[in-house]
């Protein structure tokens, strides 16, 4: 196969893989905390994990066997941003309700004092 169709193949994977991590970790982690989450952090481990699963195909077509060094790194830094994008996501799941108003504005305090006998203060 010419070069040029392995690298318009490992665009299209690049892109796929964009659409299908993001799509997967808002299924996995939950659309709620992916939303508190800043945009950046987002970007750097979608972008990782689509890199590195270009780069593990990459490593499996380019030798003669598929389980080689390159292609077992790439599985070994793919689990590991994982379990980064697990960590950060249960991260924000701890800290959801740190960000929200207290709502001081509709509280009401009432404060009863105790009654005698016959309806007086006592």
């Amino acid at each position: 196969m010419p070069p040029y169709f392995l690298r318009l193949a490992y665009m299209a994977e690049f892109l796929l893989a964009l659409f299908t991590i993001m799509e997967m970790w808002s299924q996995v982690g939950g659309q709620g905390h992916l939303d508190l989450m800043p945009w950046y952090v987002k970007l750097l481990f979608v972008m990782a994990m689509a890199l590195a699963t270009v780069a593990g195909t990459s490593a499996v077509v380019s030798h003669e066997r598929i389980w080689n060094a390159k292609t077992i790194a790439c599985l070994v830094i793919a689990l590991m941003l994982a379990g980064g994008m697990g960590a950060v996501t249960y991260y924000y799941h701890l800290h959801e309700n740190d960000d929200l108003d207290t709502g001081d504005d509709n509280d009401v305090a009432m404060m009863f004092a105790p009654v005698g006998r016959h309806g007086e203060p006592s």
